[in-house]
């Protein structure tokens, strides 16, 4: 079963995907992608099942086939401030902001969105597997990140950023028991499991 091209028909729809909703560390990063209605690509399918080589032949094949598309990065400070969810839907909203063409329908990988300008929207639920602008906006947004989380490594190279990509792998949560949080981690998230903590 391939990705549907479109939600609505003769319409200029775009597709926004966010990246790094679970990590413990770094960014959430949102891309939005208009597709031309007879792109095709027979790598494009849901970018979870796609490897980080795969992601990385799309990302410019994508960037150099769509109509228009933008990616947006919200910090671990501001997702502290708003909370996960929200900081996730103005990911989206700044990378559809970006974008240099006025969509006339967004398409929303997952279940929550909040009405941007007056432009009609559908949540999809793994739209990422369903819509090719979605899996477009998704890897986009994951090689945006990684690559970005790849560079901080470099900072704090403890915490296997270039590996886990801020989530919470047991290596990455080891390294917090070892030295403490830096300054990408998000503070309100449970970085660590309650049965690390002491009992003192």
């Amino acid at each position: 079963m391939g990705l549907q091209k479109y939600f609505l028909k003769n319409t200029v729809e775009v597709g926004t995907d966010e990246a790094g909703r679970g990590c413990l560390a770094g960014p959430v990063v949102a891309a939005a992608v208009i597709l031309p209605t007879n792109f095709i690509h027979p790598l494009l399918n849901d970018s979870k099942q796609l490897t980080e080589k795969q992601r990385e032949i799309l990302r410019p094949i994508i960037e150099k086939s769509a109509l228009a598309f933008g990616v947006a990065f919200i910090s671990e400070v501001k997702i502290d401030e708003i909370n996960i969810l929200q900081a996730s839907i103005l990911a989206m909203h700044h990378a559809i902001e970006k974008l240099s063409i006025n969509p006339e329908h967004i398409i929303v990988d997952g279940n929550k969105f909040k009405p941007y300008k007056n432009i009609p929207h559908t949540t999809v639920v793994k739209g990422d597997a369903k819509f090719m602008s979605i899996a477009a906006a998704s890897v986009l947004a994951k090689t945006y990140r990684d690559e970005f989380m790849e560079k901080i490594d470099a900072e704090f190279p403890d915490y296997k950023w270039n590996q886990n990509k801020g989530y919470p792998t047991k290596k990455h949560r080891d390294a917090i028991v070892s030295f403490g949080i830096t300054k990408y981690h998000r503070k309100t998230f449970k970085l660590l499991p309650e049965q690390l903590k002491l009992n003192l």
